[in-house]
């Protein structure tokens, strides 16, 4: 297997649970050696089923599922050796220290690092000797990351690993993703922190009641939604003033702008004022983030059709045809 072949790899895939319900509704996707690939998802979306699936914890219910070229449920005795899983949960015993809780795991585990080298990735160290159940939540969740290393795995699997965790563990967590990948280790992780998928992931899905409704790369993905641009009008600026036939909205109130060309449309509102001696206040311009891509999503599963994720009419979709004059892309004036 070369490095620019999927290690993981989905082909329609299915999972429906007793009663019909069908969590997972036939998604694709492929993410390569080497990678960090966030799989994000709304409320109820099927990441954590699809995620199940992938790590050979259940069986699919339709399509076909591959890790390291291994179906991982049919194959698990030689998929689960070359891979870490990193639950929401770990469940281990209370009682236990974080070294007699490595060292049981260690012994379940071929080719497992030694206890110390574990706990020192992880920065649990000073820790090894006290107990889990007095272990805070984010220690416990260093302490599941840890055991998830044990095996030094060409897959690993992380189910929101940072939850329960401090700024600064939470940047440790960071780096050490990066060091794992820079070392060729290949990462699918889910978060609830979008922060945390466009700082640590190379491409990334959304899913939307069992399906994947958009993917790429962050930038990609966040490429799809308009930039905007927000000012406020001075009160001596009489309505009619306004640029590029804006007539809305009261005097010295907040402006939006949202725009796909972002350059373009700033230069020529900057010129415009240059020209009419007009002083923008709070002028801020800024690109779309991941986190508007997310909300949007979100949001259209409150108030609008589910074909509306996916369709091609909404301007905001993805569309790169013509985007319209400078004036129809304005939101309004508030």
């Amino acid at each position: 297997m070369t490095d620019d072949e999927y290690v993981i790899e989905a082909d329609g895939l299915r999972r429906v649970y007793s009663g019909g319900f069908e969590a997972v509704r036939g998604i694709s996707l492929g993410v390569r050696r080497g990678e960090v690939f966030a799989l994000l998802g709304t409320n109820g979306a099927g990441k954590t089923s699809s995620v199940e699936l992938l790590e050979g914890l259940a069986p699919a219910s339709g399509g076909t599922v591959r890790v390291l070229g291994r179906d991982p449920w049919r194959d698990r005795a030689a998929v689960r050796p070359r891979i870490g899983v990193m639950l929401q949960e770990g469940g281990f015993p209370s009682d236990l220290t974080a070294a007699e809780t490595t060292r049981m795991w260690a012994g379940c585990t071929t080719g497992a690092r030694p206890v110390a080298e574990a706990l020192d990735l992880v920065g649990l160290s000073g820790r090894a000797g006290v107990r889990v159940k007095q272990l805070s939540g984010g220690e416990r969740r260093r302490l599941d990351l840890a055991l998830a290393l044990l095996g030094r795995p060409e897959v690993l699997f992380l189910d929101e690993p940072t939850t329960g965790l401090d700024a600064e563990g939470r940047r440790d967590t960071w780096d050490l993703v990066r060091a794992l990948r820079d070392n060729g280790t290949t990462v699918l992780l889910t978060t609830h922190y979008l922060e945390e998928a466009e700082s640590l992931a190379d491409r990334l899905a959304i899913m939307h009641r069992g399906r994947i409704v958009t993917a790429g790369t962050p930038a990609e993905v966040t490429a799809r939604r308009p930039a905007r641009i927000r000012f406020t009008l001075p009160e001596s600026v009489p309505a009619a003033r306004l640029p590029l036939g804006l007539r809305a909205g009261a005097q010295g109130q907040r402006v939006e702008i949202r725009t796909h060309d972002l350059q373009q449309d700033l230069g020529e509102l900057i010129d415009w004022a240059r020209a009419s001696d007009v002083v923008l206040g709070g002028l801020d311009a800024r690109s779309a983030s991941l986190e508007e891509a997310f909300l949007d999503i979100a949001q259209r599963e409150q108030h609008g059709p589910e074909d509306a994720l996916v369709g091609g009419g909404h301007r905001d979709s993805g569309d790169n045809g013509d985007h319209g004059d400078f004036e129809d892309r304005v939101v309004g004036v508030r």
